[in-house]
């Protein structure tokens, strides 16, 4: 049996404060272990946010073969690197990836990758809470001079009750607050249920729409491979990347779901199905939604929900689609400020005893958290150029450069040869993807 780091195993304990207790008697107190169905729909919870819109766009730029290609081939890079991530940390004991990255470069990389998780995810939620906003009151201000209307306000017309700031304020108080005061991720896995369920509806209607319009005859041939024809259109084939590389991201919850179960062997199955799961979304999602609206399709397919779909009740399916797709995000947000809230605490208090332990420091993280990303997503209301340059980078360093730089700093040395050479590709790909994002956004600039 390998042996933990030192202090690694005091930490790992203190870490599950709710599943193993010492008692004042001495004996062990068991608390529930997670369930596997729970753990899957939480992985899976994480994995399917606001990325899922971007995909069709992608299916414009690369064509049906390669870009549903491509999507298959990226969840089995994610479950290769979420591999690695967990040999290595099973190695030494560490209950958390922070502590991995701590065995293998020392406080300077523990909190790096801490700092990357807290820029990933608190951009992630402010866009969140934006799209959110924009789907129920409406967009503040678009391109074009064009306003594209809330569903709230497509209802009952424009009133102080369904502005922005009163949605998002009704949101975060009766929605965001309550669900993030779960100290357990399991205790997440209804919501998290009901949240796959609504992406789920969003894929069905999406599919619903475009094998009526196809049997119509009101859909032409779709675009299988790219269009490409000089230097400027084979660059435009790499904006795909950032992409398709981080639409599986959800490394930075393995930990925290793995530490609930009764067997820790459960998570690579767990890891598994929630791959399946989110690649059979994201499939269907990217055929049907670049099936529907062909080369109009938008960055955010979202956006061409907001137009005559050209049948019956559109307007209905159009409202449907988008409140659907609010809804998951709402359900989104707690799994994925749950492990905001622990790096940032990590960040911070480092040296201090369990956040799960501590009552007041987990009221004070969590509020003070959920009131930076309130007030980012009411006065900050376009960020998306912002967080693409933090975020992309951030994102894939936590999914692929990080795990790599363990397979390849191999402390203990249990990595394999194609280990290496698997982390090799995995820092290539994630070096050329943020290069791809950052002279695209600069560009667009």
């Amino acid at each position: 049996m390998p042996m933990p780091m030192a202090g690694a195993g005091d930490d790992a304990e203190a870490r599950r404060p709710l599943l193993t207790r010492k008692r004042s008697d001495g004996e062990d107190e068991q608390g529930d272990a997670a369930s596997i169905v729970g753990a899957v729909f939480n992985l899976s919870t994480t994995i399917v946010g606001a990325g899922i819109m971007a995909l069709p766009a992608t299916m414009n730029v690369l064509g049906l073969v390669p870009g549903l290609t491509l999507v298959v081939l990226a969840a089995v890079l994610t479950e290769s690197s979420i591999e690695l991530l967990m040999r290595f940390s099973n190695a030494v004991g560490a209950a958390s990836y922070g502590e991995a990255m701590g065995d293998a470069f020392g406080a300077l990389g523990r909190g790096f990758l801490q700092f990357c998780v807290v820029v990933n995810n608190v951009g992630v939620m402010v866009v969140y809470m934006i799209i959110i906003g924009d789907v129920l009151s409406g967009t503040s201000s678009s391109s074009g001079g064009v306003h594209h209307h809330g569903v709230f306000e497509g209802w009952f017309g424009p009133n102080r009750w369904n502005g922005r700031f009163v949605i998002l304020t009704v949101t975060t108080l009766g929605v965001f607050t309550p669900l993030t005061c779960f100290k357990r991720v399991d205790s997440l896995k209804y919501t998290s249920a009901v949240s796959v369920a609504l992406a789920v509806v969003f894929v069905v209607i999406t599919a619903g729409i475009a094998i009526i319009k196809l049997t119509r005859g009101q859909i032409p041939m779709p675009k299988l491979f790219p269009d490409v024809h000089d230097w400027e259109s084979i660059f435009r084939l790499f904006t795909a990347a950032p992409v398709l590389v981080t639409a599986y991201i959800c490394h930075y919850n393995v930990h925290p779901i793995h530490n609930e179960l009764k067997d820790p062997a459960q998570i690579k199955p767990i890891v598994r199905a929630s791959l399946v799961l989110c690649s059979a979304v994201y499939v269907t999602t990217s055929f049907f939604g670049y099936l529907l609206f062909g080369e109009d399709t938008l960055d955010d397919v979202l956006a061409n929900f907001d137009s005559d779909l050209g049948i019956p009740y559109g307007s209905v399916f159009n409202d449907a689609v988008r409140v659907s797709y609010a809804l998951h995000l709402m359900l989104v947000f707690p799994i994925v400020f749950h492990a905001l809230r622990l790096n940032m605490d990590g960040l911070i208090f480092p040296s201090a005893r369990p956040l799960a332990c501590d009552n007041r420091r987990f009221a004070a993280l969590t509020g003070a958290l959920l009131a930076v990303i309130f007030l980012a997503a009411n006065f900050i209301p376009n960020i998306w150029i912002a967080f693409q340059f933090t975020g992309a980078t951030a994102s894939v360093s936590i999914a692929y450069i990080f795990p790599a730089a363990m397979a390849l700093r191999d402390r203990h040395g249990i990595a394999r040869k194609r280990d290496k050479l698997l982390a090799l590709f995995m820092i290539a790909m994630a070096a050329v993807s943020n290069a791809v994002a950052v002279y695209s956004d600069a560009s667009s600039l």
